[in-house]
């Protein structure tokens, strides 16, 4: 029997620029990059050198406080170039890709029983995309959750929708659900506790011959009910001193051909998306690929993304109404994170957007009528109307929308609009306020083990205060893994 489960509280932003569903092959693309402050908790061991040679799931890096965690290069190639930063922190290890491609092989009777199958996942680098709640970091493969939670779609601003979510979770057309199929089942071997998988009333459950401890659960509402924290907190809360492990829906299509055939092949597909896309739509691309060779036919400069404009006119017209720059964001708006043209896509995200950067005024502010701005808390006139004029005409159509803040950082005070889009059990403001300070006594007690940054993105989006409260989270739960 399949639960149903309807979330109440949550926002749904309309942002326009959603992908149409037309898939270009990028596999060609050279150079794909490994950027380590992707995993949580991550901290890396370089395994190579400029100018090695490297094999599809060989090791870049390993993790310096467990060496069975490791990175691994997506690609047979070479490595073109080592990204420093400050104090020579690595940033990303770069591989240019060859011509002959050879997936990584393993035999598939060593996967049939739970330590082949971390082994195996070890080994190739797959196990980095398990990941641990509480901290979000990667999961140790020496524990045993209490429970695996795997999300079959997304609600976050112009991530795929939940049909074609499915469909390209699916590496092979001809073999279309057999991946995800075989990654649930081999999940199920990792855990002694339920595999809960979460899908939207829009999709129809997995099919087929399926682990008994495999429970499906039918989740509706407005986003954030597509992610893995809130079907957690409504399926089976975290207390202390409880681990659960996550697995993004591709990462298990993955898993699934690898427990099936023996073949890590990290491939994937990515939605680009955005109101600032030239094309909008769907990229299959290997894990890791370069932006600036994908975004190619999207944005126009290789040193500074520009939109392509087709007219003088239009960029005119573009250049007064919201600046001269375009944002690359690795994953949606709310928590994704921005990258320059010459970044990667990062290893957990399934979609880039492209948004105007807001390095412009508007006239006198909060004071105009803002019939075109997006208002939660109603403080412009559109606030109250649910369409948009143009040509002086009532359309329903999507807001404008841009990076600016429209605002300075001001004290956090208690309004009740976080409760409003937190479908939490949590009082999230004195949540954020105790991670402000630091007390993680007081931090435990208002439940800081079940959420992570993206549980708050909608309240950093409605918060009048201007406050980074994603940041905030993350520091506090990094000091309480520290802790821990």
């Amino acid at each position: 029997m399949v639960e149903k489960i309807k979330i109440h509280k949550g926002l749904d932003i309309p942002l326009g620029g959603a992908a149409e569903f037309r898939v270009t092959d990028r596999r060609d693309i050279a150079l794909y990059g490994i950027m380590p402050d992707d995993f949580v908790g991550f901290t890396p061991r370089l395994e190579v050198h400029e100018g090695d040679h490297v094999m599809c799931g060989q090791p870049l890096m390993s993790d310096k406080n467990n060496p069975r965690i490791r990175l691994t290069s997506p690609v047979c190639g070479t490595v073109k170039e080592v990204r420093r930063g400050e104090r020579r922190a690595i940033i990303a290890v770069v591989v240019e890709k060859d011509e002959v491609q050879q997936p990584w092989k393993c035999d598939t009777e060593s996967l049939k029983t739970r330590e082949g199958l971390i082994e195996a996942m070890t080994d190739c680098g797959l196990w980095a995309m398990m990941r641990q709640r509480p901290f979000g970091s990667i999961a140790n493969p020496d524990d045993k959750p209490r429970d695996i939670f795997i999300s079959l779609f997304d609600t976050a601003p112009l991530a795929a929708c939940p049909e074609r979510a499915i469909n390209v979770s699916c590496l092979n057309g001809a073999n279309k659900g057999q991946w995800l199929e075989a990654g649930l089942n081999a999940l199920s071997k990792l855990t002694d506790g339920k595999v809960h998988v979460c899908f939207s009333c829009q999709q129809s459950a997995v099919s087929g011959q399926l682990a008994d401890n495999i429970i499906f659960h039918e989740v509706s509402g407005p986003h954030p009910a597509g992610n893995i924290g809130t079907q957690i907190a409504a399926i089976a809360p975290i207390n202390k001193g409880e681990k659960v492990w996550t697995m993004n829906r591709q990462d298990v299509a993955i898993l699934g051909r690898l427990a099936s055939t023996g073949e890590y092949r990290p491939e994937r597909w990515v939605a680009v998306t955005g109101p600032a896309a030239a094309h909008p739509q769907y990229y299959h691309i290997t894990a890791g690929a370069s932006l600036n060779e994908l975004l190619k036919g999207q944005i126009s400069s290789e040193v500074y993304p520009r939109l392509e404009v087709r007219s003088q006119q239009a960029a005119v017209s573009r250049q007064r109404a919201a600046g001269s720059g375009t944002r690359v964001i690795s994953g949606n708006v709310l928590s994704g994170r921005a990258v320059g043209v010459d970044g990667f896509v990062g290893a957990y995200d399934s979609q880039v957007t492209l948004i105007e950067e807001g390095d412009c005024y508007d006239f006198m502010g909060w004071l105009m009528p803002g019939l075109r701005k997006h208002s939660f808390s109603r403080t412009f006139l559109s606030g109250m109307l649910p369409f948009k004029i143009q040509n002086s005409k009532f359309t329903v159509q999507n807001w404008h929308f841009n990076t600016n803040l429209h605002g300075g950082e001001r004290p956090l005070v208690f309004s009740g609009d976080f409760e409003r889009v937190f479908p939490f059990d949590i009082y999230p403001t004195q949540l954020i306020k105790a991670a402000i300070v630091g007390d993680i006594d007081l931090m435990e007690q208002l439940g800081i083990y079940e959420v992570e940054p993206e549980d708050f993105a909608l309240c950093e989006y409605i918060d009048p205060s201007k406050t980074d409260i994603q940041s905030i989270i993350r520091e506090a739960l990094e000091k309480c893994r520290k802790d821990s």
